[in-house]
């Protein structure tokens, strides 16, 4: 069983001042002969207290007094007054979802010129981690979500971790006893079980039900003379409605009485979420609270605690959730879904950025493309879109490649020589000339910088026997393939196409070719292609015959680099086993 929290004797006046000696009887306790009729009523007062009168179940009054706290007013905040957060657990990897509530944060804090706050929930003691709370940071810092307070960010309002907050959530707690808005109790685990069977049984409303709600002053000091362990409930208002105007979704209510008594501290002194997170953004001074829809049933807990507090309320913004393209929940079971996968596969944090805005925000323009300064200056709350945005993976990796072609071409470069350099390609990640020359052949198609080697590769080697095996290429060689294997390695071994090579004159050397041999296009320009690269596709041949002069020496041994040597050897071996020469 769990140990009581320690309880200072202060606490305990307090509860003494503020409990009621009047006990009413909840209707789930015990079994009543006028069950059903009871059940009726019940139903009808949603979670008040009953007491019995001469067989009847009535309403009775509250039996804690109250004290009325300050008015609650929503915060309107514009400009540098602007205070918004993301508060991630950290449990894990940091998934597109909550890259994407960052994001939203980030964009509007720095479009309002306001303060971006980073905080950490970590009050599930079992599952949270130092590791994930690192690569959680270490991934906005990737994306550039830079913000401006957070754990190794210091400001006024700390500390930015929820498990280092728990004497501030002890001290709220202790207000919201003091004024009858909240209580302990000291039902057990067996004791809650029954109540909701009872209520299962009955077709009640699953809600708090026990005694400790009315309980008498001296019910609670014997039970916590005795150390019995125990928790505190937030008392619910009886058939109140709450409202918000969501900033996403307009106008939303919810009314109290479908709401029981809820935990706000566990029997192990524990906050739980609902509370810490209103006590969080209270006192942390956050005025608009952006976050994912499906915290939206949490609004009703949190706004109570507000108003018993006399908290003035953030601005509540609910975001639709992300989904895969088959439109269940985003998951790992659709690929890679947490922004460190998505890191580790070559995707560049702007183009990630730009694609998380546009699921769930648009401008209202046909524009796709921005960078993260463009996004600065033009998001807006007003144009976040109620409906859920769909992971398009091909969609994001076009994206990458428009923000890989925009890059400088140096820093361009630099990136992808480095990978073809960690694939084994290049012998050096320096030789920038050697990278330039084989990114220039792949960057229209290029899309991803992570894969760049699967690209470069098959253009480096000469796979001419492959391609005569496969029997694509019957045709040209039924057209004499012959002739131009005899005018190619005749050629070569004058010195002409090396030297076409070193002038950038293969082309009009084809050409000529082609007039002496009376072929023209396809005719022509196929079987050189294969003659000389020993593929049906790829690149321009020029292009591939100049990178092989640029590239050679510069290439890792087991590439399968072929310069025009070697392959204007193999050419003349194949042809002669195949009977061509």
């Amino acid at each position: 069983m769990a140990t009581r929290p320690a309880q200072g004797t202060q606490a305990l006046r307090k509860l003494s001042a503020v409990v009621a000696p009047a006990r009413c009887v909840r209707p789930v306790m015990a079994k009543l002969n006028a069950n059903r009729s009871f059940a009726k009523m019940a139903r009808s007062h949603g979670s008040r207290a009953f007491e019995l009168r001469r067989g009847q179940a009535m309403p009775c009054q509250a039996a804690a007094t109250t004290s009325a706290p300050a008015t609650s007013e929503f915060i309107e905040a514009t400009g540098a007054d602007v205070r918004v957060r993301f508060a991630p657990s950290p449990t894990g990897n940091l998934h597109v979802g909550g890259a994407r509530t960052a994001l939203f944060n980030w964009l509007y804090a720095r479009r309002m010129g306001g303060k971006f706050i980073l905080r950490i929930e970590d009050t599930d003691l079992e599952r949270s981690t130092k590791a994930s709370e690192d690569a959680l940071m270490r991934d906005l810092k990737w994306l550039g979500l830079d913000y401006d307070e957070g754990p190794d960010k210091p400001g006024d309002v700390g500390p930015y971790r929820q498990s280092e907050r728990t004497h501030i959530y002890k001290d709220y707690a202790d207000k919201l006893v003091a004024s009858g808005a909240a209580y302990p109790c000291f039902c057990t685990d067996a004791e809650l079980a029954a109540m909701k069977a009872e209520q299962e049984e009955d077709k009640l409303p699953p809600k708090y039900a026990g005694k400790w709600n009315t309980a008498s002053a001296g019910e609670v000091k014997e039970m916590m003379d005795k150390g019995v362990p125990y928790v505190y409930r937030f008392r619910v208002p009886v058939n109140e409605i709450i409202t918000i105007d969501d900033l996403v979704r307009g106008e939303v209510s919810w009314n109290t009485d479908t709401l029981g008594d809820f935990v706000l501290i566990r029997s192990n002194g524990m906050p739980v979420y609902n509370f810490c997170v209103a006590i969080d953004d209270a006192t942390m001074k956050i005025t608009h609270v952006l976050r994912a829809e499906e915290h939206l049933p949490n609004t009703l807990r949190q706004m109570l605690v507000y108003k018993a507090l006399g908290f003035d309320i953030p601005r509540f913004g609910h975001m639709s959730l992300i989904l895969a393209p088959d439109k269940s929940k985003l998951s790992k079971r659709h690929g890679a879904s947490s922004v460190g996968d998505f890191k580790d596969e070559g995707y560049l944090a702007p183009a990630m950025i730009n694609y998380l805005s546009l699921l769930g925000w648009n401008d209202g323009t046909e524009q796709e493309i921005y960078s993260a300064d463009d996004l600065k200056e033009i998001f807006s709350l007003e144009r976040i879109t109620k409906s859920a945005g769909v992971f398009d993976k091909v969609k994001l990796s076009w994206m990458n490649g428009q923000h890989l072609k925009a890059m400088p071409e140096e820093e361009q470069t630099a990136m992808i020589g480095l990978e073809l350099f960690k694939a084994g390609v290049l012998k050096s990640a320096d030789s920038a000339a050697a990278a330039e020359a084989m990114i220039a052949l792949v960057r229209d198609s290029l899309e991803l910088v992570v894969g760049v080697d699967e690209k470069v590769k098959p253009i480096l080697g000469y796979p001419l026997r492959e391609t005569m095996a496969s029997g694509d290429a019957d045709k040209v060689l039924a057209d004499n393939f012959g002739e131009i294997v005899a005018a190619v390695l005749a050629a070569h071994a004058s010195g002409d196409l090396a030297a076409a090579v070193a002038d950038d004159t293969v082309k009009k050397w084809i050409m000529a070719q082609g007039k002496a041999m009376t072929r023209k296009g396809k005719g022509l320009f196929m079987p050189m292609r294969i003659a000389l690269t020993g593929r049906m596709q790829g690149p321009e041949v020029p292009a591939v015959l100049s990178m092989l002069v640029t590239v050679e020496g510069e290439v890792a041994e087991g590439a399968g680099f072929a310069n025009l040597d070697a392959r204007m050897a193999e050419l003349k071996a194949w042809a002669t086993e195949a009977g061509h020469l």
